[in-house]
């Protein structure tokens, strides 16, 4: 029996390969088999990277164009009607993803807890699925072809249900034996690649507070599934948290083995004792795929001699918790890092080998472990005993805090503030970023190179900041912002500026399709020694007698998009970030800047997927947000903004948050997600996005009518600002000037 597995590895390639062609793809620069030559080098370079680090289960399905969702709508043939008449499979798969001329995209969801973006499947009463299993079948041949032989991952037709939406309002479980019997005749194709062929069934739905007709779905799926094919060997697997009730339930079918997540789900090891009294094999999660920080082979060795006094060796196989998609493809190319810091840390190519090490460690099959280990355990001591780490002062002041939250109720606050402010019902703005063309990313980059100077930098971003006021007072936007020309990105701007951040060169992980962020490393405890933002946000309100907003990223984002230092809590780590953003907005409110946008992107994706955890979060992220704005004026109106939330079970958490504004994704859900602040009664105002920006299609004046009367059929126009869903860094400005005097055409209508 084989005894490592990886769940899943990055597929946006090591100098994101993939984001590039797809960009090219997309821009008509190159055609498709550009793109798909692209893709099979990034697939036949994963796998023997996996194959040489000495892994024994390579997945394959695991690479995708955009999202593995899609690719699963695709496999099922869930395709809305919208698209049924785009003939190329291609044109076809990227309009789902992205939009076309003539339909708006899917939505997107982040998945579970992470900062991966999903497409929604959109299913209703009358689907037709029907099978194709090109993809599938195709990349394990291809596999196969360079000797090597696949486990095929696959999402499970319970967590593909689970995570749909229904266009009719229908319950979408009612679809499940109609969707299984498409997946039984997928398991009967596969069977036919091999005598013996080992198939991933992934079902992280199970790592939530599930319902127990969500759990009464698992026999009879399993079942079906194992005895559709007696040659596949099924592995169900979960990640990001425990999965208890779900494997009392699996031990008793006939699945081959249970894949779970010892690293965020612990409390894993409650099942163990169900789990050896079956004939199951456990592959072990105990190789952290979420972060970025070296494991600790000692405690990794101790934690697999603990499994196996309740579960027999030959039953065991050691595994990452979760897919290596979350962190980033390898640290070869990092030479700019500190030596203290890069010692430290893991990225998906280096977890390879803490695998392979921890397996043969494990397993007895290496004679010099002691020495490994050694060199492990030194590596992790030095940047927890490194002066890198520690600042007394942060501290000190973390442990003297007198005043938590601002002067004032809501009703005093918005009172002065309109009266000082003086900006219309259904005032207009935008979330914050503008585009950022190739010429800044050339300009930023040319000036960290010191090809160009200090002088020939800051004039460039001048310039971008004088005709990005100019274009939004044009247009007749209410409120402006100076379009972030100088932040490559929301947090490591940030971050480069705070003490306590480091950044990798390559350290790329894939959000969405072709979108990747570079998550900071933030390792040490954080402060801030200068202003941050104020320079740019001065010179902008200077070229204008409307109000430009302030613009920072709140401390619960910074963590969220943020590989943390796993030594000390989040709580303490997000209350030191929080202290040096009250310091930014006591420097801004004080030079005249009278509103500031604290975003909290993320704020939604670092909830924990079980209720009984959430508290302790919801706690020190208000707490958190609070602080940050514990500086501000009456006078200062506070405004922030979320991401993708189901705000129904959070309504509470964004009213203690106490934000004067909030401004909020809900372009593609009409007013559906508004209604619930309605319904708790909620007084402060809220911007609700009246258009896709992930999308590059331009909304008319008569689609962004018809969300606005949405709008108000919710909320009253004096609580109600209006703007795009989200920044608009992305987009093109021959996208993004029509998109906002649409807007604004809009809204002059209503008033």
């Amino acid at each position: 029996m084989s005894k490592n597995l990886v769940v899943g590895y990055p597929r946006i390639g090591e100098h994101r390969e993939l984001k590039f062609a797809l960009e090219n793809f997309w821009s008509g620069k190159n055609s498709f088999k550009d793109v798909e030559e692209v893709a099979k080098h990034l697939r036949a370079k994963a796998w023997n990277t996996q194959k040489e680090a000495g892994v024994e289960l390579i997945s394959s399905n695991d690479f995708s164009y955009y999202d593995q969702m899609l690719d699963t709508m695709i496999l099922v043939g869930a395709i809305p009607d919208r698209f049924k008449s785009i003939q190329d499979k291609t044109e076809q798969y990227f309009a789902m993803a992205r939009g076309y001329e003539n339909g708006v995209a899917m939505a997107m969801r982040k998945w579970f807890n992470t900062n991966y973006h999903y497409i929604i499947p959109e299913l209703a009463q009358d689907e037709a699925f029907k099978l194709d299993n090109t993809k599938v079948i195709d990349e394990y041949k291809e596999a196969a072809a360079l000797g090597i032989k696949t486990k095929i991952n696959l999402i499970s037709p319970i967590t593909f249900l689970a995570l749909s939406m229904t266009t009719d309002g229908s319950d979408q479980f009612l679809l499940f034996d109609k969707l299984l019997k498409v997946y039984e005749e997928l398991f009967k194709e596969i069977s036919k690649l091999d005598d013996e062929i080992i198939v991933q069934l992934d079902d992280p739905i199970f790592t939530t507070d599930v319902e127990p007709k969500l759990l009464s779905l698992i026999k009879p799926c399993y079942e079906k599934l194992a005895n559709a094919a007696s040659n596949i060997k099924i592995i169900a697997t979960t990640y990001f948290e425990h999965s208890n009730e779900a494997t009392k339930v699996l031990v008793h079918t006939p699945i081959w083995g249970l894949g779970l997540d010892f690293v965020a789900g612990s409390k894993n090891i409650d099942s163990l004792a169900e789990i050896a009294k079956s004939d199951k094999v456990l592959a072990a999660g105990v190789i952290n795929g979420r972060n970025v920080w070296k494991n600790d082979i000692m405690k990794t060795k101790e934690l697999l001699e603990t499994l196996s006094v309740i579960i027999p060796k030959e039953r065991l196989i050691i595994s990452t918790s979760c897919s290596l998609l979350h962190v980033p493809y390898s640290l070869e190319n990092e030479n700019k890092l500190d030596n203290t810091i890069k010692d430290s840390l893991s990225f998906a190519k280096e977890k390879l080998n803490e695998l392979t090490l921890a397996s043969r460690i494990f397993f007895g099959s290496i004679e010099n472990d002691d020495e490994l280990l050694q060199e492990n355990k030194n590596s992790i001591e030095r940047l927890k005993n490194s002066k890198l780490i520690h600042n007394e002062a942060v501290q000190s002041r973390v442990g003297n805090i007198a005043k938590w939250v601002r002067d004032g109720e809501f009703s005093e606050r918005i009172a002065l503030q309109k009266a000082k402010l003086g900006y219309p019902d259904l005032a207009t703005t935008t979330i914050g970023s503008f585009p950022q063309t190739p010429e800044l990313r050339k300009a930023r980059r040319d000036y960290k190179n010191n090809e160009i100077s200090g002088e020939e930098y800051e004039e460039f971003i001048k310039n971008y900041i004088r005709e990005t006021i100019t274009i939004q007072e044009k247009i007749g936007l209410d409120v402006l912002v100076h379009g972030e020309p100088e932040r490559n990105d929301m947090v490591e701007y940030f971050g480069e500026l705070l003490n306590g951040f480091a950044f990798s060169s390559n350290g790329w992980v894939q959000s969405y399709g072709a979108r990747c962020v570079k998550p900071p490393l933030l390792y040490g405890d954080v402060s801030r020694e200068v202003p941050m933002t104020l320079q740019w946000i001065l010179y902008a309100q200077s070229l204008t007698s409307k109000i430009v907003k302030g613009m920072l990223t709140g401390p619960v984002t910074m963590i969220n998009w943020s590989f943390v230092r796993e030594d000390i809590p989040r709580s303490e780590v997000a209350t030191q970030i929080a202290l040096a953003l009250a310091d930014e907005i006591d420097d801004l409110q004080n030079n005249g800047i009278k509103m500031i946008q604290v975003d909290e992107a993320a704020f939604k994706e670092g909830y924990p997927l079980r209720h009984e955890n959430r508290a302790s979060y919801e706690k020190w992220a208000v707490d958190s947000f609070k602080l940050s704005v514990s500086s501000a004026h009456k006078e200062t109106q506070i405004h922030t903004h979320m991401c993708y939330s189901e705000f129904n079970d959070i309504i509470h958490t964004i009213e203690e948050m106490d934000a004067d504004v909030i401004t909020i994704e809900t372009a593609k859900s009409g007013n559906s997600l508004l209604k619930i602040f309605k319904e708790v009664g909620y007084t402060k105002e809220v911007g609700p996005g009246v258009y896709d920006i992930h999308s590059p299609r331009i909304p008319t004046v008569e689609e962004i009518k018809t969300q606005i009367a949405l709008l108000l059929e919710v909320l009253p126009k004096e609580q109600l600002w209006i703007n795009p869903d989200c920044g608009l860094k992305t987009r093109k400005w021959e996208e993004v000037i029509p998109s906002l005097e649409n807007m604004v055409k809009a809204v002059v209508s209503f008033r």
